[in-house]
């Protein structure tokens, strides 16, 4: 191990144990690094990279993907897409569950955000299940593994970045509907595993499926659902960019918001601004520092030396992408999903390719597992929100959270071994 690297990550673990905000400790920790590397004026090296490493057209669709996530979170979207679920999947037994992960499904794939999802729809939900006689450990549970899938089925921002990550290996367009595939797989795991649940438990009365119920609110929730479409047929039809995509996303929702569902007034839009640019700050900021780390990674030749190191440990490749997972599931752990996959890829992305591995399949892989860090402690964004929204403790959420962690688990070895289920749609569409 180089001093250099020894610097990075010693500087970088003990500032993330002192709660120093990710990207303040990674800044440092690269600032010290390029200082140990000599010779190289250390602070005029980082404000580079950190400049250059924002300086992408494709981070263009961030902020644009988060205000269009904020004005339907706002406009009244959530609400008519659990009404549409509410019609045609709350008559089952424990159908409010099944209802939560329909929902959380819809309403993740439009905003791009499990955090959104987890305050737009828990907020609505978990109040609704409480009611209703379900245990509010097991609603709170339910609604924080469900808002992920939204991070899987696109749009989404961590897709973006992804593609950022690889330096262009993989477009956006084909992470994106890789994604859809391994999202919908992941919903239906947990609505088995809420189903199960829910009969053990007694929760909720088989009530039947009232068709016209159906039509009625699937004709309100349309408009909502036209986003997925315009966004998704847009790029695949080449007469948008997936930048550009974003901005027609926003365009789209505030149409919808103000003036069909007429839930959003002139006097809200600064306000949504603002938080839409608190939130892109952040995000760039840690996009910025975490590809100046990156070149300090590959100024030390650290990802060659790992994938040498790697395939030293056994020449199984099944072996080597079990190994990978288990190091992201524990990185997901401590570290937020974004400066994950900036530092994380290039790191172990020519490890895989190297196995013969696709890099899209690598990055629905690496999102999948980092989509259970969100949902674990101690870093776990949408654990403590969903918490939160249920007002109850993460040590009473853990125990019921297992039985979903299992199923998305499940999921995510298929994913991993089947290369097609992520790979199909892309390969189809020749993206």
């Amino acid at each position: 191990m180089s001093l250099p690297f020894a610097i990075l990550v010693i500087v970088f673990v003990v500032l993330l144990a002192l709660n120093v905000p990710v990207a303040f400790a990674i800044g440092a920790a690269t600032l010290l690094a390029i200082m140990a590397i000599g010779d190289i004026p250390a602070f005029a090296l980082e404000a580079h990279r950190i400049a250059t490493g924002i300086e992408s057209f494709t981070l263009l669709a961030i902020p644009f993907f988060i205000l269009s996530g904020l004005i339907m979170g706002q406009g009244g979207i959530a609400r008519r897409l659990i009404d549409l679920a509410n019609a045609t999947v709350g008559g089952f037994r424990g159908g409010l569950a099944q209802v939560n992960v329909v929902t959380c499904m819809m309403f993740g794939a439009i905003s791009g955000s499990a955090t959104a999802a987890v305050s737009s729809v828990g907020g609505f939900m978990i109040p609704a299940m409480n009611e209703r006689g379900y245990d509010r450990d097991f609603n709170a549970s339910l609604t924080i593994t469900s808002a992920t899938t939204g991070l899987l089925i696109p749009p989404s921002n961590i897709m973006i970045v992804y593609s950022l990550a690889t330096g262009g290996a993989v477009s956006v367009a084909r992470i994106f509907f890789a994604g859809i595939l391994p999202g919908i797989l992941t919903g239906v795991a947990l609505m088995i595993t809420a189903a199960i649940i829910s009969i053990r438990r007694n929760y909720g009365q088989a009530e039947g499926i009232d068709i016209r119920e159906v039509f009625i609110r699937a004709i309100k929730a349309v408009p909502a659902l036209l986003l997925i479409i315009i966004v998704l047929g847009g790029i695949l039809g080449g007469i948008f960019t997936a930048t550009e995509a974003s901005a027609v996303a926003v365009l789209y929702a505030w149409v919808l918001a103000q003036f069909v569902y007429k839930e959003i007034r002139w006097k809200d839009l600064p306000g949504l601004l603002l938080q839409a640019g608190v939130t892109t700050s952040v995000v760039m900021l840690l996009i910025g520092t975490s590809m100046a780390m990156s070149w300090v990674l590959a100024y030390e030749q650290i990802p060659q030396d790992l994938s040498a190191y790697m395939l030293t440990i056994s020449d199984n490749p099944y072996v080597i992408l079990l190994i990978i997972t288990a190091i992201l599931l524990a990185v997901g752990t401590f570290m937020d999903m974004t400066p994950a996959v900036l530092i994380f890829t290039p790191l172990l992305l020519p490890v895989v390719t190297d196995l013969g591995m696709d890099p899209t399949h690598f990055g629905i892989v690496m999102i999948m597992n980092l989509c259970i860090g969100i949902c674990t402690p101690p870093v776990g964004t949408a654990l403590f929100l969903g918490c939160g929204i249920a007002k109850t403790t993460v040590s009473n959420v853990i125990r019921p959270l297992l039985p979903f962690f299992g199923a998305m688990l499940i999921v995510l070895l298929l994913v991993l071994y089947i290369e097609q289920i992520s790979m199909f749609l892309p390969n189809l569409l020749d993206l």
